[in-house]
């Protein structure tokens, strides 16, 4: 095993056809930096442009809580379809992100370029297909749902526009993804930040007409963020084009090879699967809480919104530890693995501790920031302090999805994220429903986690066993 605090040696550039190239280049910083200074400077501006990616996602909620409550509930109605979109987008970008930057820790800059160029192409076929549902589809989801004629006007003008302009969030989340495996996350927090900032500018002037603008209502809140995700993306391309020296981006290069996206979509799928199954459960849960009142599936959707601001870190962390666990697996270098996983483990449970505390005893001030009436207040005050005991376990099960997905078995987490949310939420939901009434079926989210712990690490000690034991 090299010494991690070796001095930096450099390597030749392989040309497209895998050759040794005259150029050296610097080892990069993943293989030899110590690694919590590593984790740190890889996750904190991730982890500061998802707290923003949160914060405008709470005010996004908050100026349209101020239309009226149905408007809150259109839009948290919608949040299945567009956490679906960031399924897709996301979980490619994971298979995109394992791919690359395991090649690059084994010195593959052929396959490297492969994989970057290959994102694109997935990328823009997956944005066609939300943008035909955006036209063709948003009317029949909300008439699943609801038949309040105004939620139902609200949810189909919030879906159609965010869905056939998701090009955005599509080409946002692959470049980021791309800037992340090579370890320069700094740009990330720019181009996150930027869009979530612009978000939060113009979601009050859209929605109620400020400064000359139309007053577009829902509409507007839909408008904003489409406008804020369409500015990320052109800062995630000039950075890509400008900084990301370890990868080339060029038309002549983007053709579809099957061999690269079989090994995208090995570790993809199952990631999008499993992002996805968050979709089949938010809209389960909403239709069992549907069976109750509109308001308890408004205050679903503002847990939603409140908890992003604990979860969303986690994922910062994650997207600086995942390009970290990959390049150190090609690289065989089982400590530093060891080391990152430990790490991102206890910064985790931190951040889930904040979140058990906020909830346990702010819920009222939390939730009148969406200008929650009293019985908004009563049924949600209940929900987040029982939703928030599950957060004991959560911090754990996160870390070891993503290390489940850095070692190239997805499929670990596909099989973690089915049985907690579709083996034991749902139907732990809907039997508490039926047999205890509204304030018990929030119970169904600790007893969901303390599943997926106990599953969770028997397969880290499997994976652990197979993958990194004998490196």
């Amino acid at each position: 095993m090299k010494n991690q605090n070796s001095t930096p040696q450099t390597k030749p550039l392989s040309n497209e056809s895998g050759n040794p190239g005259s150029a050296p280049v610097q080892e990069n910083k993943m293989g030899i930096m110590p690694v919590p200074k590593l984790l740190f400077t890889m996750s904190l501006p991730m982890m500061i442009s998802m707290l923003v990616q949160a914060l405008y996602n709470v005010v996004d909620s908050i100026f349209v809580s101020r239309i009226n409550e149905n408007a809150l509930t259109a839009v948290s109605l919608a949040f299945p379809v567009q956490n679906l979109m960031i399924a897709v987008a996301s979980g490619t970008a994971v298979g995109v992100n394992a791919l690359l930057s395991r090649s690059l820790g084994e010195k593959n800059y052929e396959q490297a370029n492969k994989a970057a160029n290959n994102s694109i192409i997935l990328t823009i076929l997956s944005f066609l297909v939300f943008c035909l549902f955006g036209i063709f589809g948003s009317r029949l989801f909300f008439s699943s749902q609801t038949d309040d004629p105004q939620i139902l006007e609200y949810g189909i003008q919030y879906m159609s526009i965010i869905c056939t302009l998701s090009f955005g969030v599509f080409m946002q989340v692959m470049l980021e993804r791309l800037l992340q495996s090579t370890g320069r996350t700094i740009f990330n927090m720019i181009t996150q930040g930027t869009g979530a900032i612009l978000n939060i500018i113009f979601d009050p002037i859209l929605i109620f007409g400020y400064f000359g603008f139309p007053k577009m209502g829902v509409a507007g809140a839909a408008v904003a963020t489409v406008f804020g995700q369409l500015v990320a993306m052109l800062l995630g391309i000039f950075f890509n084009f400008k900084y990301n020296t370890d990868i080339q981006l060029s038309l002549k290069r983007m053709r579809l090879d099957a061999r690269t996206v079989k090994t995208i979509y090995a570790v993809g799928v199952p990631s999008i699967l499993m992002m996805s199954i968050g979709s089949v459960m938010t809209f389960g849960m909403n239709n069992i809480l549907l069976m109750f009142s509109s308001t308890a599936a408004a205050v679903f959707g503002v847990y939603f919104k409140l908890q992003s601001f604990f979860f969303m870190p986690i994922f910062g962390l994650n997207n600086g530890m995942v390009p970290i666990i990959a390049f150190n697996y090609g690289a065989r270098k089982r400590e530093r693995i060891t080391q990152t996983i430990r790490l991102s483990c206890i910064f985790a449970f931190i951040l889930m501790m904040i979140g058990l505390a906020a909830f346990q005893f702010i819920p009222g001030t939390l939730l009148r920031f969406f200008n929650a009436s009293d019985n908004m207040i009563d049924i949600g005050s209940k929900a987040l302090r029982t939703i928030s005991w599950s957060y004991l376990f959560a911090a754990f099960c996160i870390v070891f999805g993503s290390v489940f997905q850095a070692l190239g078995n997805g499929v670990y987490s596909l099989i973690v994220s089915v049985g907690r949310q579709l083996a034991v939420l749902l139907p732990a939901a809907y039997l508490l429903a039926k047999m205890f009434g509204l304030d018990a079926v929030w119970w169904a989210f600790p007893i969901a986690e303390i599943a997926s712990i106990t599953l969770s690490v028997l397969l880290m000690k499997r994976i652990y066993d197979q993958k990194v034991r004998d490196l």
